[in-house]
């Protein structure tokens, strides 16, 4: 696993009704502090590929459908630098992964239906100064091949 990166297992709660889940709690290790909340909608196939940030931890959780987010560790002084890894997140797969600054990710809908994505990002969006940085999804560097894991 790409040193910081954690993966947190979401407890399902279930009854006739339906079903409650806690997304994210601040009494949680891996919890920092709460910036915003951003939900996607990415449509099947679409792959929104490679960014990473300088000062923010991102939190993702798919809700529904079903997203390949791959990892790839950019920080020179990692000791698990230029390692990849790779998470197939879903309703069966119902996990939060922590992605720590200096940590390449994005995600790649695999279902038929969209995904919904939430975000938890530890630090507000801010346009006049972003700390968001990219680089395309098929950067020969990375050398990544965004396709679907056999399920």
């Amino acid at each position: 696993m790409i040193e910081g990166v954690r993966v947190r297992q979401l407890a399902r709660h279930g009854d006739a009704r339906g079903s409650l889940t806690e997304l994210l709690r601040s009494d949680w290790a891996e919890f920092s502090r709460f910036g915003q909340a951003i939900f996607t909608v990415n449509q099947p196939g679409v792959i929104r590929g490679w960014h990473w940030h300088r000062r923010q931890t991102d939190v993702i959780v798919v809700v529904a459908g079903a997203a390949l987010v791959p990892l790839y560790d950019g920080r020179a002084a990692s000791p698990t630098h230029r390692q990849l890894e790779e998470h197939v997140l879903d309703e069966q797969n119902f996990v939060a992964v922590f992605v720590p600054p200096g940590v390449y990710h994005g995600y790649r809908t695999i279902s038929e239906a969209p995904a919904l994505i939430l975000n938890f990002p530890d630090a507000l969006y801010d346009a006049a100064r972003p700390d968001e940085e990219r680089v395309p999804h098929d950067d020969p560097a990375i050398g990544y091949r965004w396709e679907a894991p056999d399920r």
